[in-house]
């Protein structure tokens, strides 16, 4: 079962940068799409970044200028790198990869990873 890893959350004062990284369990053929999202107490999961196969991104507004999502397509891993970071980007981060294929001649599918806890203290 393909699973997708998540490390780099953590507690950070706010102004300071994180760097949040996802990878795939084990070898793929492919993936459309690789993205992030967060998840705040209260609120609705919302799309913070994402990157395709192709190397086009996507920011949410909030977040345009100081994060940055890059892909290594040779480790199947993202990379989120979030600058100036402020109290109100407290969340979980979730990792999501749309349309993954495991192997050739199989059907493409979504997985989400189990999250990692953003803190920014003020």
């Amino acid at each position: 079962q393909v699973q997708l890893v998540e490390s780099g959350g953590g507690l950070v004062q706010a102004g300071g940068s994180l760097r949040l990284s996802c990878g795939v369990s084990e070898s793929i053929v492919s993936v459309n799409v690789m993205a992030c999202y967060r998840q705040a107490p209260g609120l609705q999961r919302e799309l913070v970044a994402k990157i395709s196969t192709y190397g086009n991104t996507n920011y949410a507004d909030s977040v345009k200028g100081r994060f940055t999502i890059s892909m290594n397509h040779a480790k199947n891993t993202v990379h989120l790198q979030m600058n100036r970071l402020k109290p109100k980007n407290t969340a979980v981060y979730y990792c999501k990869a749309d349309g993954l294929r495991v192997r050739i001649g199989t059907r493409r599918f979504d997985y989400w990873g189990q999250g990692t806890q953003v803190t920014v203290s003020s």
